[in-house]
């Protein structure tokens, strides 16, 4: 499952994954056509494929995004959590508590729940056979991502440690929890900020002197959940240009 998979890093993520080998669930909020537009290339390419609309911030919605995919899919044996989301560039002393309940209950919250549902059904503890999980953080939980989106780099910084805690406390029940940290990457998610070409204008803070496309975050994504990574839990790539 990946969610936050029809578009950007996600929707990378989940074509890859399919060329791989993987049946996907395409999870996505409100870019429909979007969705069916990677389960379509996915079953062009003869993989399988299926969207699911449901938001990761919803408990309810969680709990019936993972019923459709053991329904539909079989046995979930790896997830990626990607849905994220950024609000307009602004300082700190701007926000208002809406905004900042907006950031933390998609990108806490919404990691934690489908943290949880996929732990209730890959940990040997509940019967399952095991899998990995790949959070999808940001260079921001390091960085704080002053004058802009000091709100973001801390809902990243709090999967930074959900990945070391969960990954520490199911380390036993046959589960690897790990995570990337994207940085500057050519994605729309910074239309939401306002700004869509932020990274032509912040890439040559990088030592790499160039932003990153999605799918160099896919391959990472993809490494940590097969067993090339079998020893490696509780760590994180950097898919940063070196920042």
């Amino acid at each position: 499952m990946v969610t936050g998979g029809s578009r950007g890093i996600g929707a990378a993520t989940a074509r890859l994954a399919a060329q791989r080998g993987y049946a996907v669930c395409i999870n996505y909020r409100a870019q429909r056509a979007a969705a069916d537009a990677v389960v379509q290339r996915i079953e062009e390419g003869g993989g399988t494929a299926i969207a699911v609309a449901a938001d990761v911030a919803s408990e309810a919605d969680v709990a019936r995004l993972f019923a459709v995919v053991d329904r539909e899919l079989g046995p979930l044996t790896a997830l990626v959590n990607n849905a994220g989301i950024l609000e307009a560039q602004m300082r700190v002393d701007e926000m208002d508590a809406g905004r900042l309940a907006r950031i933390f209950t998609t990108n806490i919250g919404g990691y934690f729940l489908c943290a949880r549902e996929a732990v209730r059904r890959m940990s040997t503890q509940h019967g399952g056979v095991g899998g990995a999980i790949v959070n999808v953080s940001s260079g921001a939980s390091r960085l704080g991502s002053p004058g802009e989106y000091v709100d973001y780099a801390a809902s990243k910084g709090a999967v930074d440690t959900l990945t070391i805690g969960l990954a520490r406390e199911v380390a036993t029940e046959g589960i690897r929890v790990n995570a990337v940290r994207p940085g500057f990457i050519y994605t729309d998610i910074h239309a939401s900020g306002g700004e869509p070409e932020r990274v032509e204008r912040v890439k040559h803070t990088a030592p790499m002197q160039r932003g990153g496309y999605a799918d160099e975050v896919a391959y990472a994504i993809l490494w940590l959940l097969s067993d090339e990574a079998a020893y490696s839990t509780g760590t994180f790539i950097d898919v940063t240009g070196g920042k």
